[in-house]
């Protein structure tokens, strides 16, 4: 059933005018609580955008990308903890908040809503919106809602050309 979600996700630009029904929003939401993080920590925040004003005020923010403002809720992912680096180098929140708003997007698929990741946006503009204190950081925008239609897929590479067995190879 994952891989069926993950079949049918794609990034929707297009939203109908719709409410998403609170018991949807909050398995939507479940989902993401439910994602793993470095030592279990959970530092993030999820700011649930349903204020329709606001969310047209977010355009602006995001590089005036109009579906953005049509989805029916946005919800931001914030790192509360940017600092932390885990033992193999890399900062811990950016993967830890990928992993739970990709939870959160294949919960939506899963129950027909559109999703899209949205990293174009200017930080200190949508901080300002949503009364993010300075020391944490917005990952990444995830517009949720009912498409109101669907792109075609993208491709993707082939196995062959993404996987290597024992070492890295070209």
């Amino acid at each position: 059933m994952v891989l069926e979600a993950i079949k049918k996700r794609q990034s929707v630009r297009s939203y109908q005018d719709k409410e998403i029904p609170e018991e949807i929003l909050q398995q939507i939401l479940e989902a993401g609580r439910l994602a793993p993080s470095a030592k279990n920590t959970q530092s993030w925040k999820f700011i649930v955008v349903k204020n329709k004003d606001l969310r047209k005020k977010l355009v602006p923010a995001c590089k005036d990308q109009e579906f953005v403002g049509e989805a029916s809720v946005v919800i931001a992912g914030c790192a509360t903890n940017p600092d932390y680096v885990m033992s193999n180098g890399e900062h811990a929140y950016s993967i830890d908040l990928a992993i739970a708003l990709d939870h959160m997007s294949l919960e939506a698929a899963s129950l027909g809503l559109g999703t899209c990741w949205i990293g174009a946006f200017y930080q200190d503009q949508v901080k300002e919106l949503l009364g993010v204190p300075g020391n944490v950081r917005i990952v990444s925008l995830m517009p949720v809602g009912y498409p109101k239609e669907l792109g075609s897929k993208t491709g993707r590479k082939s196995l062959s050309e993404i996987i290597c067995y024992d070492n890295y190879s070209l």
